[in-house]
C-alpha cells in the first residue's frame, strides 16, 4: 500500500471552549488518518473521542505539505525495515 498525506480538520474541546485544528498525517486511506488524529489528540490534550470533531479529511499533494517532516518523508524513495 502507498502512503499518502490527508489533512484533517475539525474542532476539538479544550475546557468550555471549541477549538479549530488542521492536522496533516500520513495514512494509507481516510480512516486511518482519522484513527491517528484521535489517537494523537486525545493523548496529546487528554481528550476523548466525544471532544474530537472531525469535519473534513482529503488527501493532499506534495505542493499543498506545510509539515517540513512529511515534506522529507515524501522525498524517501524507500523506508528501510530492520
Amino acid at each position: 500500500m502507498q502512503v499518502r498525506i490527508y489533512r484533517v480538520i475539525g474542532h476539538m474541546r479544550i475546557g468550555t471552549q471549541w477549538r479549530k485544528f488542521t492536522i496533516e498525517v500520513p495514512a494509507t486511506k481516510p480512516s486511518e488518518a482519522i484513527e491517528k488524529v484521535y489517537s494523537d489528540l486525545g493523548s496529546r490534550h487528554k481528550l476523548g473521542r466525544s471532544l474530537i470533531r472531525i469535519e473534513e479529511v482529503k488527501e493532499i499533494g506534495k505542493d499543498e505539505i506545510r509539515r517540513t517532516e512529511l515534506l522529507q518523508l515524501m522525498s524517501l524513495e524507500s523506508l528501510i525495515k530492520w
